[in-house]
């Protein structure tokens, strides 16, 4: 295997092929909420993952543009709301598809107030509140470092999923019978 040194002769990936490569990494549908009452902010995410069981922390990526960021800074905590297949509409309305803003995309939903003081989302597959630890600003984005105070699952249902630009359904059940019927042979 030829490895590449690094040296100035090589170059950057281009934006637009970094992003059709992200694209094939299937990731987790959630809403990063923070703030309370008319003051709360929240935004749809994909760049959510753990980093450390002991003490139990996670990581959530953040546009450094987003309207979220200032609020979830002064509040220093906030909640992954992990959406469940059904709530398609609340992930597009919290990514900003049809123009509402702040508290207005929190409407016609079940929230409650979590005991970090973020709002959280009924019937969500999970919420994990957490306070925020640090935040490290690199490039465009906000690397949101947060330590895990309280989390609430519901009994299994089907995932949202982002996958190449769209949003899936992944249910454990059916796709298990579906991967068995179409098994290759003699890799069971």
């Amino acid at each position: 295997m030829n490895l590449a040194r690094h040296d100035d002769s090589l170059r950057s990936a281009t934006p637009a092929d970094f992003a059709h490569a992200m694209r094939q990494l299937a990731s987790g549908v959630s809403i990063i909420t923070a703030g309370a009452g008319a003051e709360r902010v929240g935004m749809t995410a994909t760049a959510v993952t753990s980093l450390s069981m002991t003490p139990p922390t996670l990581i959530v990526c953040l546009n450094q543009q987003s309207s979220a960021g200032p609020l979830l800074a002064r509040s220093r905590t906030f909640a992954v709301n992990v959406l469940a297949a059904d709530q398609i509409e609340i992930g597009e309305r919290f990514a900003g598809k049809g123009g509402l803003k702040g508290d207005a995309r929190f409407a016609g939903d079940a929230w409650s107030t979590g005991l970090s003081g973020a709002p959280v989302l009924s019937g969500s597959l999970a919420t994990i509140e957490c306070e925020l630890d640090e935040s490290i600003k690199r490039h465009t984005h906000a690397i949101l470092i947060g330590r895990v105070i309280r989390t609430a699952t519901l009994p299994r249902k089907s995932s949202l999923t982002y996958w190449q630009g769209s949003y899936v359904a992944i249910d454990r059940d059916e796709d298990l019978i579906r991967l068995a019927e179409v098994s290759v042979p003699g890799h069971r």
